[in-house]
């Protein structure tokens, strides 16, 4: 059975993000995966990585819980909007707390290389946005989708890493964010 762990890094919950997390969750139950939803307003942790890697920070114990669902996870679905180009603080500050030294990758000594420790899991993103895509391509170079995807998923040994992204948003309307809404439960069915 696959264990899939959903990752919702919008703060709003009666955002398009929401809907789509669980749509998402709903098509997974239903292909028979063992599936996490994880709401990340829901968890209670300072997102503030205080001291950087000089000094250790204490886990919360909702951190705590998340490395091992991380740790128990095959495949990894990261939810959340696109903001500023790449992604919103309570996402990021999440990952500077989680995605630690130890946990995610570990340096060499005296190298310049790292082992990546998350390896044999695999993700897809799932991204909202206001921008349209071809905006966000041509002009921001994809700069959120390639930070989340190179510099932290496979940076940990996670991947392949599938995109999935919605826009523009703003100007969608409710027959559009209701196709958007299937064309996740149907990503969830086939466990992607």
């Amino acid at each position: 059975m696959k264990r899939i762990l959903i990752i919702n890094g919008h703060p709003d919950k009666e955002s398009l993000c929401f809907e789509l997390a669980k749509s998402y969750k709903k098509g997974a139950d239903g292909a028979g995966a063992e599936c996490k939803l994880v709401n990340l307003i829901d968890l209670e942790f300072n997102p503030i990585l205080g001291s950087g890697y000089r000094m250790r920070t204490e886990l919360e114990p909702d951190l705590l819980m998340m490395q091992q669902e991380i740790t128990k996870a095959d495949h990894i679905v990261m939810v959340y909007p696109t903001w500023w180009a790449t992604y919103p603080a309570l996402l990021k500050g999440f990952i500077d707390r989680v995605f630690l030294p130890g946990f995610a990758f570990k340096y060499r000594e005296n190298s310049p290389f790292w082992d990546k420790l998350l390896v044999g899991k695999t993700a897809r993103m799932i991204v909202t946005m206001d921008t349209p895509k071809w905006y966000y391509s041509l002009f921001m170079k994809n700069a959120g989708h390639r930070s989340m995807k190179t510099g932290i998923l496979d940076f940990s040994g996670i991947k392949p890493v599938k995109v999935t992204s919605f826009s523009p948003v703003k100007s969608s309307t409710e027959v559009q964010r209701k196709a958007w809404i299937s064309s996740v439960e149907k990503l969830g069915q086939e466990l992607k």
